[in-house]
């Protein structure tokens, strides 16, 4: 009975100092400036900043300069067509290449379109024509938009060429002999092959674990500094136990990010109409371990900060990085195992996959299986890791408090 009583009383004793832990973690979090800043402002402008930027999905009227050197009705209706679609905008025809060269120079132009002098000649007598594109490769999307325009101009008049030099006894043979094999092409999960669609999802995710880093880093590195032993923890009754600590910690980052995750997952991409056709419980289920990872891998790192200024030399420029090696702008399988590997150190790896894969994808929970699982053991491993980053910092404390004693 006695044992029972002392157990019920340690329990409530731990139950009491978790919610004072709790408690004072929210008071310290609003009244430190720049762990708001991480917090809520870096999680409420960031989003809303990447959709806004993007959120025009693809380029337009992408800037060309012609150099038609055939200069014959086919080689301006090829330039025309061109300038015709709404990617491209052909904002000068000039003469030779020296010219075009200068265009792209000045930035008055992103490509150039290259029509030889025997265009016309080689299509009239049978032969294959050529055309040479040549793209500014600083930015991707112009080089996309220019080739994209450019094979779809030259199938539709060598199709047209097609029937018109080589006219059937009917209508569907005439279309049997231009196109043999009817072809569609279906994007999946991304039709207008959009980049917001396609990037902003990921960002979404990774913005929340870059911000927990931030801002519970800052909050040890005040912690540090404010500590006369320059420790994490206090040194009062509250703070004598590991599991109180972690949990009381966490709770408090967790009340606050269901917050941020219902602005910059769900209302954010509803607001700039990005892919929401996963199903709302399986998001849920998949996000609570992402959440928990995050926050249990932020503890674990804040253990290693000084001071207030070093997350932000540590953990910043990690974030670039992070997107390359989660998958989704380079494929997963051709990534180098080294570099496979050290992703899966992150949450935002298995984090970015599974929720690509359910919110833009629609895939079940049971489909991502294997990231569901992944970010399981890391809330697992990094609580432990939590978990041993405080016992050795109340370790550190009461032996720094009997010396201190001692001495006196």
């Amino acid at each position: 009975m006695k044992d029972e009583y002392k157990l019920s009383h340690i329990i409530r004793e731990g139950i009491e100092d978790m919610f004072y832990i709790w408690k004072r973690e929210l008071q310290h979090i609003f009244k430190d400036e720049g762990v708001m800043i991480f917090f809520f402002l870096v999680p409420l402008a960031y989003p809303v900043l990447y959709s806004f930027i993007y959120n025009n999905e693809v380029v337009h009227e992408a800037k060309m300069v012609v150099v038609d050197q055939c200069d014959s009705p086919l080689s301006r209706e090829f330039a025309r067509r061109i300038d015709a679609s709404s990617e491209v905008q052909v904002v000068q025809r000039v003469e030779d290449m020296s010219a075009a060269k200068h265009c792209v120079d000045a930035k008055e132009a992103f490509g150039i379109l290259l029509i030889p002098s025997d265009f016309s000649k080689d299509m009239h007598a049978g032969r294959q024509a050529t055309v040479s594109l040549y793209c500014d490769m600083s930015a991707l999307l112009y080089y996309k938009a220019f080739l994209l325009t450019a094979t779809e101009v030259s199938l539709d008049m060598g199709a047209e060429w097609t029937a018109r030099n080589h006219p059937q006894s009917s209508g569907q043979l005439q279309e049997i002999a231009v196109q043999p094999i009817p072809s569609e092409s279906v994007v999946l999960f991304n039709p207008q092959n959009g980049f917001a669609s396609f990037l902003v999802p990921a960002i979404l995710i990774l913005v929340i674990q870059q911000t927990l880093i931030l801002g519970i880093g800052m909050a040890g590195g005040t912690a540090r500094e404010k500590n006369s032993f320059h420790l994490l923890v206090p040194i009062t009754e509250h703070f004598n136990g590991t599991l109180r600590i972690v949990l009381g910690k966490s709770f408090a980052y967790l009340l606050i990010y269901v917050v941020v995750c219902l602005w910059v997952l769900v209302i954010v991409p509803h607001l700039f109409s990005l892919p929401q056709i996963g199903r709302p419980m399986d998001l849920l289920l998949f996000l609570l371990p992402y959440l928990l990872a995050c926050i249990f891998f932020s503890i674990t790192l804040s253990g290693f900060v000084r001071d207030r200024e070093a997350p932000m030399l540590l953990f910043v420029f990690t974030s670039v990085i992070l997107v390359f090696i989660s998958g989704i702008s380079w494929p997963m399988s051709a990534v180098p195992p080294f570099w496979k590997a050290l992703g899966y150190l992150f949450p935002s790896t298995a984090g970015i996959q599974g929720f690509v894969g359910i919110n833009s994808m629609g895939a079940t929970l049971n489909e991502v299986e294997h990231f569901y699982r992944v970010l399981w053991v890391q809330t697992g491993v990094y609580f432990i890791t939590a978990c041993l980053v405080y016992r050795h910092q109340i370790i550190s404390s009461k032996k720094r408090l009997l010396a201190e004693q001692a001495q006196n």
